[in-house]
């Protein structure tokens, strides 16, 4: 099973959407049949047979066992992942390109961006699992607090000249055959964190209580 595979399948993105196939992928984390499901998810088990054999037909479940049970044979599936991303190939017509424009200040950039990094991470997950290979990643995430906008905009702007610095040290910038290494993507981000929302302000004050 993986942490997480990236649905580039229109057909698959749909039936995953599905609130009923969603509990079914959430429940089949750990091996369960039709009828354990059945009595978690509170359908009837021909129901259920119906919702899994079209997450199992989109390669969203997949079969760990058969189990004989007098005349009935019992099969045993489970998820192919614990969670879920849909890639932009899914909305291939509609999906942002980041080429189209190029605004470091832009949030609809960062948009973009991120989907691409969804779109590639997945193709670059399955090749390494096809290949039995360790894909090589890094990436930090933290959060910042700023007394003023001109704090953020001199933050951004001495970050951009580090990591400036840093690619013209180290990038490869022969041509051909002359560049031996493997070229890496470099996406550096920064926005606005979320707000807590009210549910979670009060989870947080009965845990203080």
């Amino acid at each position: 099973m993986l942490d997480i595979e990236v649905i580039e399948d229109p057909a698959a993105a749909e039936a995953s959407l599905d609130p009923i196939r969603t509990r079914i992928l959430q429940e089949l984390v750990d091996p369960g049949s039709a009828t354990q499901l059945a009595a978690k998810v509170g359908l009837p088990r021909q129901k259920v047979n119906y919702h899994l054999k079209a997450l199992e037909r989109h390669g969203l479940v997949e079969l760990v066992e058969e189990r004989r049970k007098g005349n009935v044979t019992e099969r045993v599936l489970q998820a192919t992942a614990a969670s879920y991303l849909i890639s932009p190939v899914a909305l291939a017509s509609v999906a942002p390109d980041p080429h189209r424009f190029s605004d470091r200040f832009s949030a609809f950039w960062l948009l973009a961006l991120a989907g691409r990094t969804v779109e590639e991470m997945g193709k670059l997950i399955a090749g390494a699992a096809v290949a039995r290979q360790k894909l090589a990643t890094f990436a930090i995430d933290g959060e910042i607090t700023f007394r003023t906008a001109a704090d953020r905009a001199a933050f951004a702007e001495e970050l951009g000249v580090a990591v400036t610095q840093l690619v013209d040290k180290y990038h490869d910038g022969g041509s051909g055959t002359e560049r031996s290494g493997r070229k890496h993507r470099l996406v550096v981000a920064l926005h606005p964190a979320l707000k807590p929302s009210k549910t979670q302000n009060s989870a947080k004050e009965q845990n203080n209580d």
